[in-house]
């Protein structure tokens, strides 16, 4: 339908999507920061001045272990697509914080997988996806490893009452959806989008070990960065805590906000939900919490897609033909 169009309405098409794009997320980050039932933005505000959170130190700390979480983060991206591709740095740089950008106000982040494939041409686009869910599943690997241990940890540490009932019926539910999806795969009656599941399979069997290795090994640093990020937060507010024991529950708190579903949009509100109840066992109060988790949130989502908004404008409409009809 779009290669039908005339240059001058493709053209007009594509920035009127950049600006819907850069619109939408502006007013996203606008209305969490102004509305947010769970803290008021001048207390927030009031808060981290009487903290001292404004130091010149700590914000550039702060965003220097932004800048390496996202730094890792880049160079995952620039393996995976070397793979099919080799591109720069810059260019994974300008990928990876445009569709940051563009899946910030989207259910589930899927916006992320559209807008980085609108930057290959239409034959490779489909890979691009499958790497693209490699790249998060990697990183979804790494939350539950620590997360399991943490919440082991957690559990046997402040002796949490659990029904191990429902517990177990949650295990039998995934075990057998697990085997289902097996199955499926190796009687190749699944399919995602219309492709069968065993082609997605032998696609990533067909990645080099070493592309793999640095996937997961640069998804379990990030982990470390931005959990390491929020403990340093929480020495900021004032609390005593031994790395370890503040990882038990940090790493306990992603593993529970990765599972529960929910969309993107209510992130921050389910995130300081669960965050307020795990560090009530150990005395922290409500606003410290909160104030973390926003912060946490302006860092490392907030100001990137600020950044990623650039790219999104500069975004050129030639190199996207037939985008919709590519990604079916």
């Amino acid at each position: 339908m779009i290669s039908g169009l005339s240059h001058k309405t493709k053209q007009f098409f594509f920035v009127l999507i950049k600006l819907s794009i850069i619109v939408s997320a502006a007013y996203f980050i606008y209305d969490k920061l102004t509305n947010n039932q769970k803290i008021d933005f001048d207390v927030f505000i009031a808060f981290l001045t009487k903290n001292a959170i404004f130091s010149t130190k700590i914000v550039v700390f702060l965003l220097f272990l932004t800048i390496f979480n996202w730094f890792l983060e880049i160079l995952k991206w620039k393996n995976l697509v070397g793979f099919v591709q080799n591109i720069s740095f810059f260019e994974a740089l300008k990928q990876s914080l445009a569709s940051h950008t563009a899946s910030l106000f989207t259910p589930n982040r899927i916006g992320d997988y559209g807008a980085k494939a609108m930057y290959f041409e239409s034959s490779m686009r489909k890979r691009i996806l499958f790497l693209n869910l490699i790249s998060n599943s990697a990183q979804m690997f790494a939350t539950l490893l620590f997360g399991c241990i943490g919440l082991i940890s957690f559990v046997n540490t402040y002796n949490v009452n659990i029904s191990y009932y429902r517990f177990l019926n949650y295990v039998v539910f995934i075990v057998a959806i697990i085997t289902l999806i097996i199955l499926g795969v190796s009687y190749n009656r699944l399919n995602l989008k219309g492709i069968p599941l065993y082609k997605i399979k032998d696609f990533i069997k067909s990645i080099f070990v070493r592309i793999h290795i640095k996937n997961i090994l640069f998804s379990i640093l990030r982990y470390l960065i931005f959990s390491f990020q929020f403990y340093y937060l929480l020495l900021l507010f004032g609390t005593d805590f031994h790395y370890f024991e503040a990882m038990i529950i940090i790493t306990t708190m992603y593993l529970l906000v990765s599972i529960i579903p929910t969309i993107f949009i209510f992130d921050v509100v389910v995130k300081g939900g669960i965050t307020i109840y795990l560090f009530s066992f150990v005395g922290v109060d409500e606003l410290t919490v909160l104030s973390i988790t926003m912060l946490m949130w302006l860092f490392n989502f907030v100001l990137p897609s600020v950044l990623g908004s650039l790219y999104v404008l500069n975004f050129s409409y030639s190199k996207a033909i037939n985008p919709i009809s590519n990604l079916e």
